[in-house]
């Protein structure tokens, strides 16, 4: 079920339910977002279930579950199946058909337009599969109002243009990893120079969404300042990524983006959320 990413989808799709206008109850809320952790759950079995001939070539996930012998190859399948109905099923009954529509489009497109199409067909998959792990806070959204507005665009853009630069990052200093397994991942079709280049363009896309919550009157000049700051510390070390020439050094700085921009997401989201709660008691 994938853990460590679900706990990142679990928490924005947290954040878009608190910072959202409208309040519901506790149960409902706890309730709706095990559904999405259990919608999350799904599409990591169907993942692995689908990829588990390429998680066996790679040091990163030789050690899943299917490659080691631990699950059955069908037995993934079918649970990644009962999950996927099981989460959209809970989720709508706990809150709206929204949501729960937009849970379902979530995993198949993870699945069926990520996995199954986009991963093993072009460098871009990751541009445009992000877009299934930058829905979670726009769920979270809608479980608690009902509707899409502004505010859950803004957050499916921070991860959405976030999401490159962090995989691009991972791909660069696991780019043998890729080349065995014969995914297209940008630094094997392009090269690192470009694959760098590309890290320090989408980091500067992403510079403007981060900070569109202040302008847009959701978030104070605490998040402001405090986003401008992890933003800009983010950009100065793809830089750095962009100018080095030593393959050695690029592949620490390559880590050191890929670790530190799991921790700027959630600390963004974080600060966010602190941001909204303090508003709310003022």
């Amino acid at each position: 079920m994938k853990p460590r990413v679900m706990s990142l989808v679990l928490f924005t799709c947290m954040v878009g339910l608190i910072i959202s206008p409208t309040n519901i109850t506790l149960s409902n809320s706890i309730i709706s977002l095990l559904a999405v952790a259990m919608g999350s759950g799904a599409a990591g079995a169907l993942n692995m279930w689908y990829e588990s001939d390429l998680d066996a070539l790679m040091s990163r996930t030789c050690l899943r579950p299917i490659p080691t012998g631990r699950v059955k190859k069908n037995q993934a399948l079918y649970f990644g199946i009962i999950l996927s109905i099981l989460s959209t099923t809970i989720l709508y009954q706990s809150s709206n058909l929204l949501s729960s529509a937009l849970l379902a489009f979530t995993i198949g497109f993870y699945f069926f337009i990520y996995t199954i199409w986009l991963k093993r067909k072009t460098p871009q998959n990751i541009v445009i599969g992000g877009a299934a792990g930058a829905l979670p806070p726009v769920i979270g959204w809608t479980i608690a109002t009902g509707q899409i507005s502004i505010e859950p665009i803004i957050l499916f853009l921070i991860i959405f243009f976030w999401t490159p630069s962090h995989f691009w990052a991972l791909s660069l200093y696991k780019a043998g990893d890729y080349k065995i397994a014969k995914i297209p991942m940008l630094p094997i079709i392009a090269g690192s120079k470009k694959t760098k280049l590309n890290i320090l363009v989408y980091s500067f896309l992403m510079f403007p969404v981060v900070i569109a919550p202040y302008f847009f009157d959701f978030a104070s000049f605490f998040y402001l300042t405090a986003s401008l700051i992890m933003t800009t510390y983010y950009v100065y070390l793809c830089y750095r990524l962009f100018i080095e020439g030593n393959s050695k050094s690029s592949n620490i700085i390559a880590r050191k983006i890929f670790v530190y921009s799991i921790f700027y997401l959630f600390f963004i989201f974080l600060t966010l959320l602190f941001d909204n709660l303090i508003k709310a008691n003022s």
